[in-house]
């Protein structure tokens, strides 16, 4: 086995040592995402971003990749290929475009991997591909931040002694060197983030400063802890902010409802083209160049397949797209963290015997999967976030044990993304559009796999519009009203935040909501609740009939369904 290049593992451990302070610090970063409001949670996205490096860098370790010569040409394509794919939403694309300025520039620098002056043109030249790879910079926001690092790193640089820049110097001396250069352009970069409200209104409104700039300076903070390990550095870290107003703020992109991000690889792709072509379909438009083969694209509009066809017979994969008016209407509680053990154990079971059609379902927790896959259903793992990619919902259509397939996306952010895997799968494919996980399993029992896909369909579809769901969760944050607390129950009928406080009233307002009128109410508990279940199924509203289910859902205490 070839011996691991020092200088790349010392790259990667900074790297990764920066990844696991903002993955520490994510959720205050994700308490700032206003801009764009339903992006998802910036912190998510540019840990997700980050993690990708990190995972490249670890691959290229393992192979035995040199810093030196055609292989450091390799390794930062490597690394700006795998940040682009692995980025979501306007922050991570926008990261990973700095990550690729920063890697240009190690290509142009042979023989300094990690040097205060190196860094201080790889920040200057993120810059640069930052606000190139924006069709409509924003100042005020990750932008402005990392323009102002790049000049006060460069004017840092120009201050050292050049005793510091003489080449060899070792680990410590550059250390030193590169904490003095970054504490300085963090300052500024600090300056920067403070006077963002001041050039962008809805930053102004919402009374936070920028999540991307504020996760930038992070990662920063973490990769001046790393480099001055066992130094007074090792503690430099970045102030806290305030989190977003929760009422009042409206969506940055009003025109249009679906963020919408996919990855392109073929030949001849135009960047300039597709933006401008882009431009008729919607807004906040980012085209980034991966390499000669490869664009990342992020859209704002209310025809993502469309967006999608303009690459004509381009394959376009990793496809990610956010309802952003559902989004908003929910902010207060995800669906997350599901038990990838059941899903295993689900797809491990003997094969069933081939039908006419299939049930796919996209699920979170443990018990939810237990259910889906007692009613015959192929799971797909919907992730921390409920979202997975168009190619886990294909491979799952193309894999089930049917002729046709009914598919459950049972969230609204995955519902374009089934849509797309329905046009892409080699069988026919009807997608009932569940909105969640309860709203899923209760009518999924009547699936019946004789029937076609578009029978099937049509008859869940009708059970659906019947059907009413709710939730309680509890609150991740302090409602700036006064009106809850972090911890407090929010009740939740739809979209609709209905009733908070304590769990035991708040619940008992959502299912005398969701109950009324209804014969059935079934409950799915999480693994952990503020109530057992039968002080749950005392709760139950008159002449209404209470099922209470483990689900394991960890974000939800209850998920409410009612026929």
């Amino acid at each position: 086995m070839t011996p691991a290049d020092p200088s790349i593992v010392r790259f990667r451990q900074i790297v990764a040592d920066a990844l696991a302070h903002l993955e520490s610090r994510r959720q205050e970063i994700n308490d700032l995402n206003v801009f764009p409001v339903a992006d998802g949670d910036t912190g998510d996205n540019m840990a997700l971003t980050l993690r990708s490096v990190v995972g490249e860098l670890d691959a290229a370790i393992e192979s035995g990749v040199s810093a030196d010569g055609p292989g450091r040409t390799a390794l930062v394509q490597r690394l700006a290929r795998a940040a682009l794919l692995g980025a979501r939403g306007n922050s991570g694309v926008i990261l990973s475009q700095l990550i690729r300025g920063a890697a240009e520039e190690l290509v142009a620098r042979p023989g300094e991997l990690i040097s205060a002056p190196l860094v201080a043109a790889a920040i200057a030249a993120a810059s640069r591909r930052g606000y190139d790879s924006v069709r409509q910079p924003v100042e005020g926001t990750i932008l402005t931040v990392v323009r102002e690092m790049a000049g006060a790193a460069a004017h840092r640089v120009a201050l050292l002694d050049p005793a510091q820049l003489a080449a060899p110097a070792g680990d410590a001396e550059q250390n030193a060197a590169l904490a003095l250069v970054l504490a300085e352009a963090i300052a500024a970069g600090q300056r920067a983030l403070d006077e963002g409200p001041e050039l962008l209104p809805a930053l102004k409104e919402a009374g936070v400063v920028d999540a991307g700039g504020f996760g930038l300076l992070i990662f920063f903070a973490g990769v001046i802890r790393s480099v001055g390990a066992g130094t007074p550095a090792e503690e430099f870290d970045i102030r806290t902010y305030a989190a977003a107003r929760l009422e009042g703020i409206e969506h940055q992109s009003e025109t249009f409802r679906y963020c919408t991000n996919f990855a392109v690889t073929g030949r001849g792709l135009d960047a300039g083209r597709a933006r401008r072509e882009l431009a008729e379909l919607g807004d906040s438009i980012i085209v980034v160049v991966g390499d000669e083969e490869t664009l990342k694209v992020h859209v704002h509009t209310d025809e993502p397949q469309a967006a999608m066809a303009l690459f004509g017979d381009a394959d376009v994969t990793r496809v990610d797209v956010a309802d952003m008016h559902e989004q908003v209407a929910a902010n207060a509680a995800k669906v997350a963290a599901r038990s990838a053990g059941a899903v295993a154990a689900a797809a491990a079971a003997e094969p069933a015997a081939r039908t006419r059609s299939a049930l796919v379902a996209v699920v979170a927790g443990d018990g939810v999967a237990a259910g889906f896959a007692a009613l015959g259903a192929r799971l797909v793992d919907g992730g921390t976030t409920m979202n997975p990619s168009t190619a886990d919902l294909v491979r799952a259509v193309d894999e089930a044990p049917a002729d046709e397939v009914v598919l459950l996306p049972n969230n609204p952010n995955v519902r374009m993304a089934a849509e797309r895997a329905a046009e892409l799968a080699e069988k026919p494919v009807a997608v009932v559009p569940t909105r969640s996980l309860q709203a899923g399993l209760a009518i999924a029992v009547e699936h019946a796999p004789d029937d076609d896909a578009a029978t099937n369909a049509a008859r869940l579809q009708e059970l659906l519009d019947e059907l009413a769901t709710g939730g309680v969760a509890p609150s991740a944050r302090k409602d700036p009203a006064g009106r809850f607390d972090v911890g407090d129950a929010l009740g939740y009928v739809g979209d609709e935040l209905v009733a908070w406080g304590a769990p035991q009233a708040t619940l008992r307002t959502v299912l005398s909501r969701v109950g009324a009128g209804r014969e059935l109410v079934t409950v799915l508990t999480a693994a952990e609740t503020p109530l057992a279940d039968d002080a749950v199924s005392a709760l139950a509203p008159a002449d209404v009939e209470l099922e209470v289910i483990p689900g394991g859902q960890p974000a939800w205490w209850w998920l409410v369904a009612a026929e």
